[in-house]
């Protein structure tokens, strides 16, 4: 069964993503190639084979083996009728094109950070990362319960896909850098590799923000194409290899306090599932988004010990200074990001107003404790880990 149409609203909707996809499809040949080589998903004796392409490298832990993850629970709760094989970037597409080939039909499945479509739509970002935003749980509870899934299913539908919380990596660090940094000062013209709003703001510092995929961080940093760049948090970042070549490791990571990972599906393939097919995929990425981040979080605590007791590396909080200017200037984009169009509007309008309700929250509750419980265990007032 052939699922190499995609939805879209009205006659013009339907010629641009046609056009998109003929665009994609001829670029550079790999996805052309691709598409020869891995046909469309079809039903033969009950199967259905998926195909799934991934922003990280192969078998990356903690990223890319949380997709490989989800393919297997997919198979093993359908009693291997859908069956899913997963591409890491580069395998089929590149990191950058995995939405293209989902909302083209290239590839049924996506496992990615939204925010790599902020070009097509401001809005996606919210649906990943947003500067001083929202932590793992609060994400989860807005897209649940707060509204979001709503909204991120009109602004996917309208290039063709359906996204699922999936993974989430946790609050993650403010990133590796081979010079020191001070107050705001030390941003002007640094050169450092970070997506979403993040870079944004970050722009607005006066830095030269690039994007590059994990793969190529390291070789940026060798080179000095960059002077600091930014990953995940300790467990990723000592697989990747950052702290062999940058000193210093900043914290916290004002641009990614609960980073979502997501699960893209072709919407004419979704549409096509049966209801409980797409309950079962649901479940399956509802499940992995809780397990990924406590596997996140057990590793990143291991991971700090043994960046810890690296001699060579020294780990330090951004000035006070620069935290509320980075406030201040994520504030101003988030903003203006937010009303860049109706559909990013409506969606920022929610997300804030569920920020600004949840705050108080997470003041009492989770601030409260993590005070409480240091206070406890060591014995002093003093917050500094």
């Amino acid at each position: 069964m052939s699922v190499r149409m995609v939805v879209a609203s009205g006659s013009a909707g339907r010629a641009e993503k046609s056009v998109d996809r003929r665009k994609f499809l001829v670029r550079g040949g790999l996805a052309a190639g691709a598409a020869a080589a891995f046909p469309a998903p079809a039903i033969a004796q009950g199967i259905r084979e998926l195909k799934l392409v991934t922003s990280w490298p192969k078998g990356l832990p903690g990223l890319g083996t949380s997709a490989e993850r989800i393919g297997r629970t997919i198979a093993a709760a359908s009693g291997n009728r859908l069956q899913v094989k997963v591409f890491g970037a580069g395998e089929m597409v590149s990191a950058f094109e995995a939405f293209d080939a989902v909302a083209a039909g290239v590839a049924d499945m996506y496992h990615s950070a939204e925010y790599y479509w902020e070009a097509k739509s401001p809005g996606f970002s919210f649906f990943a990362a947003v500067p001083f935003g929202l932590t793992a749980d609060e994400m989860a509870a807005w897209i649940h319960f707060g509204g979001g899934q709503a909204l991120w299913d009109e602004l996917s539908a309208s290039y063709g896909v359906k996204g699922l919380l999936s993974t989430n990596t946790g609050v993650q660090m403010g990133g590796w850098f081979t010079k020191e940094v001070q107050g705001p000062e030390s941003y002007r013209g640094l050169r450092y590799r970070m997506p979403g709003l993040g870079g944004e703001v970050l722009r607005r510092l006066g830095s030269v923000v690039v994007a590059l995929p994990g793969g190529e961080i390291i070789p940026a940093l060798q080179s000095g194409a960059i002077d600091a760049g930014e990953w995940v948090g300790p467990w990723n970042d000592l697989v990747l290899g950052l702290h062999k070549v940058s000193k210093y490791y900043y914290y916290p990571g004002f641009h990614e306090p609960g980073t979502v990972l997501s699960t893209g599906i072709n919407k004419k393939l979704w549409d096509s599932l049966t209801g409980e097919d797409r309950n079962l995929i649901t479940m399956v990425a509802a499940a992995e988004y809780t397990t990924s981040l406590a596997e996140f979080n057990a590793n990143n605590a291991k991971a700090l010990e043994q960046i810890t007791n690296d001699k060579s590396v020294e780990i330090r909080k951004f000035d006070d200074s620069l935290l509320m200017a980075l406030g201040k200037a994520s504030r101003d984009i988030v903003a203006e990001i937010g009303q860049k169009d109706a559909m990013t509007r409506r969606i920022y309008d929610s997300f804030s107003a569920f920020r600004n309700r949840t705050a108080r929250w997470a003041e009492l509750a989770e601030r409260g404790f993590l005070n409480a419980r240091h206070i406890a265990l060591s014995g002093s007032t003093k917050g500094q880990p």
